[in-house]
């Protein structure tokens, strides 16, 4: 007990507290010579506000008067509270508000799945007397409550860049930083608690998309000396290092204002502008990565619209395509290569529309999503 550093000076502090229980009792034990006596003494002068109970392996734990098996459990160990089904105390069972009295033997009987009772906390119910152990089961609730609701954020957040087609192009943390968001579980969690909805998301999304390309065609304007350009006004893309070249869309991605590009030199066709994120520019041998190009929007007009390929997924039903072709016509939207397949009872629709912006293919997927018995529409993903 004299050894210091380390855990020493806690071991100490635990032994004199139990060598001056000792002491007391000893002293209490010469000077009375009727055990009841001895109990009875010890229960109303000695610690009369403090109970000491047995482990079933005689181990003495220090409790306040009034604690409950709840709070034996804690004191134990964390694990033992947090799984706490039944007690038994002096061999006899008892409710888990039953009020410990010095001298008790108490056993807990644990259960290996499930967790602490909400009715714990509710004081009128007379669980748990420590703040010890009430301050276990709140955190035990919060955790519980933050993992799923950082579940429930990030199916949301999944849910939305599909929606806009960039989910393997924009991470998690890209969003959470646009929320101001250092650790993305806490941009996730705020999600899941319902404090920022799919909409915020869509829309904080295409306001950051926007505003990087003002920079960037900011800083193209204040370059010098300005390289070789090629703008294609029918597509609205700029082409770096280049002049004259004839630009076009490529169809595996159908890339639109708003993506992130890149352009890659063809044999005697021209500069294909891909989607970043299209695997066919991913998985591009290394040699032929040596043809791709910077490329970004620029001088695009109202009227420049895009092939989207979309995809709606849906419970089939009688009028669905009518009410879908609804919604598609209300936006003045042109639609192209539709393709309907259904398999039991569910209807998958293909198709493409001619569209503007982010914004407006934001738009029409959550008006999609609000049609009966539709429950899933997005961009497609690049193939």
């Amino acid at each position: 007990r004299y050894k210091e550093g380390g855990k020493a000076g806690a071991r100490d502090e635990s032994f004199e507290r139990r060598l001056n229980f000792l002491r007391r009792l000893m002293e209490f034990g010469q000077e009375t010579v009727d055990p009841a006596q001895f109990v009875s003494t010890m229960k109303s002068e000695v610690f009369p506000e403090r109970v000491y109970v047995y482990t079933p392996k005689g181990d003495i734990i220090d409790l306040p008067a009034g604690a409950t098996p709840i709070d034996f459990a804690y004191q134990v160990h964390t694990d033992v509270g947090h799984r706490c089904s039944r007690a038994r105390v002096n061999g006899r069972e008892v409710p888990l508000n039953y009020q410990l009295k010095t001298g008790d033997q108490v056993e807990i009987v644990t259960t290996n799945r499930g967790g602490p009772s909400l009715d714990w906390l509710n004081e009128n119910l007379g669980y748990v007397k420590t703040s010890g152990a009430r301050r276990k089961i709140a955190y035990w609730f919060r955790k519980q409550n933050r993992d799923k609701h950082i579940s429930a954020g990030r199916d949301v957040l999944e849910r939305e860049l599909k929606r806009l087609g960039l989910l393997d192009s924009m991470t998690f943390d890209s969003v959470a930083h646009l929320f101001n968001y250092e650790r993305v579980d806490d941009f996730l969690a705020a999600v899941g608690a319902g404090d920022i909805n799919g909409g915020q998301i869509s829309k904080t999304i295409l306001e950051g998309e926007r505003k990087d390309r003002e920079s960037e065609q900011s800083l193209l304007r204040v370059t010098k000396p300005k390289p070789s350009v090629s703008v294609d006004v029918s597509n609205g893309v700029s082409v770096m290092g280049t002049d004259g070249t004839m630009v076009n869309l490529a169809r595996c991605c159908s890339p639109m204002l708003g993506d992130k590009i890149i352009g890659y030199i063809t044999r005697g066709r021209g500069v294909t502008v891909h989607r970043a994120d299209c695997p066919n520019v991913l998985n591009m041998p290394e040699q032929e990565k040596e043809r791709l190009i910077d490329a970004s929007w620029s001088r695009v007009s109202q009227e420049q619209r895009y092939s989207v390929p979309i995809a709606i997924v849906a419970y089939d039903r009688e009028g669905l395509l009518r009410d879908i072709s609804t919604v598609i016509a209300d936006e003045q939207v042109s639609m192209s290569a539709v393709n309907v397949n259904t398999r039991q009872n569910i209807a998958t629709f293909q198709l493409t529309m001619e569209l503007s912006s982010m914004s407006q293919l934001a738009r029409i997927l959550s008006r999609l999503e609000n049609v009966s018995s539709v429950f899933e529409a997005h961009r497609c993903n690049p193939r």
